[in-house]
């Protein structure tokens, strides 16, 4: 979180010179004892987050990889004048066991076109899908799985 800090302050700042530098390593510093005092943050956290960072981008390269996928179905569905939608709303359930998961696969979902996330309620996912060939294997995605894969890490 210190080294984060610090690099805000330098793209804020606009400019690299000592005297930013030092002055930036000084609030950075500020700031993050006060986040470790009044906001129960630690350094084991920040190992943790650490630890988390490839599992992160991972997901984010298949979220965009997916994204871009379902853009060309869409688009398959869209231009294809014999074939009807039939869309469909989907429920199902997840073993993701935090709500911060939970919420990226929700978001997730949502970004990707031809879905959209209608409710989360605890574990259950009410998924509204433009046609039902995109609603298959909506619980056992690879969303699902690299999210189980990062709470795994990060535990």
């Amino acid at each position: 979180m210190y080294i984060l800090f610090f690099v805000v302050w330098i793209i804020f700042n606009g400019t690299v010179t000592a005297e930013t530098a030092v002055f930036g390593l000084v609030i950075s510093a500020v700031m993050y004892l006060f986040i470790c005092r009044f906001m129960d943050y630690s350094i084991r956290k920040d190992i943790a987050y650490m630890k988390c960072i490839p599992c992160i981008l991972l997901y984010i390269c298949v979220l965009v990889w997916e994204i871009i996928k379902a853009n060309f179905a869409v688009i398959k569905l869209m231009t294809a004048s014999r074939y009807e939608l039939e869309p469909v709303l989907v429920r199902f359930k997840t073993n993701l066991k935090t709500k911060q998961a939970r919420v990226v696969l929700a978001n997730s979902i949502t970004l990707t076109p031809g879905t959209i996330t209608v409710t989360l309620e605890d574990d259950e996912y009410v998924v509204h899908c433009l046609d039902k060939e995109l609603a298959k294997g909506m619980n056992h995605s690879v969303f699902v799985e690299l999210l189980e894969k990062l709470e795994k890490t990060k535990s």
